[in-house]
């Protein structure tokens, strides 16, 4: 044909070099641009398989805290301290500071006049708790505890006293009227009588009731089964 160079075939585009076809990258061959689609898809097709992923290991559960240190019983060093054993002398047997909480252990021929004096001489006016607690297995088995507390200071203090059995502790009614019924709580649990108690008897259970329950010898489940049967009707009132 005339006007195309010798090595274009008839027919072809004018411009495009002969083994090339107008849709092939530059330079590539028409040959490989066709087969290029089966050759991806046979690499494919032969490509090892991909390896899946492990599954991830769950993290370990972080270690437990330490347990905190139980608090340690400290010397209670104050001017009342100082007051009271000038005052008493060995009669003030401890004076300690435990969780943050003052105490004084005192000597129980003493226990009446040390409330006396707080109250008097150290502002101590409202008596906010009387209690006890019962150790068995000691020579003086009940340990009385006053919490008195001062408006004016705002600082609570503990008086601590221990009496033998059937020892009768003073009564703090004659400063306290307040006294009164927490007394006579502590004569029906524990059985505690109190020197000049205008009115000594129980305030929770029956008068004729046998035994004191917060005593750490009576049973759980212990109760008077005679009064029960007698004054319920019942054989048990567990």
């Amino acid at each position: 044909m005339p006007g195309l160079p010798p090595d274009v075939p008839p027919g072809a585009p004018q411009g495009v070099p002969a083994g090339l076809t107008p849709n092939a990258p530059e330079g590539v061959p028409a040959a490989a641009a066709a087969n290029a689609p089966v050759a991806s898809v046979a690499a494919a097709a032969t490509a090892p398989a991909a390896t899946p992923t492990a599954a991830a290991t769950p993290a370990s559960a972080p270690a437990a805290p330490a347990a905190p240190k139980p608090p340690t019983k400290l010397p209670w060093e104050s001017a009342l301290v100082d007051q009271l054993r000038g005052v008493f002398g060995s009669g003030i047997r401890e004076a300690a500071t435990y969780a943050g909480q003052n105490y004084l252990v005192v000597d129980g021929s003493i226990c009446h006049q040390v409330l006396l004096s707080l109250n008097e001489q150290s502002g101590f006016h409202s008596l906010t708790d009387l209690t006890a607690v019962h150790y068995p297995k000691d020579e003086k088995p009940f340990e009385m505890v006053w919490i008195l507390f001062s408006m004016t200071a705002n600082e609570r203090v503990r008086v601590k006293a221990r009496f033998a059995e059937g020892e009768e502790v003073p009564t703090a009614t004659d400063r306290w009227a307040g006294a009164n019924w927490m007394e006579r709580e502590v004569y029906d649990m524990f059985g505690i009588r109190f020197a000049g108690h205008p009115d000594l008897r129980r305030i929770l259970l029956p008068d004729e009731w046998t035994g004191h329950p917060l005593r750490k010898d009576y049973g759980v489940q212990q109760q008077d089964a005679v009064w029960v049967q007698k004054n319920l009707g019942i054989e048990s009132g567990q």
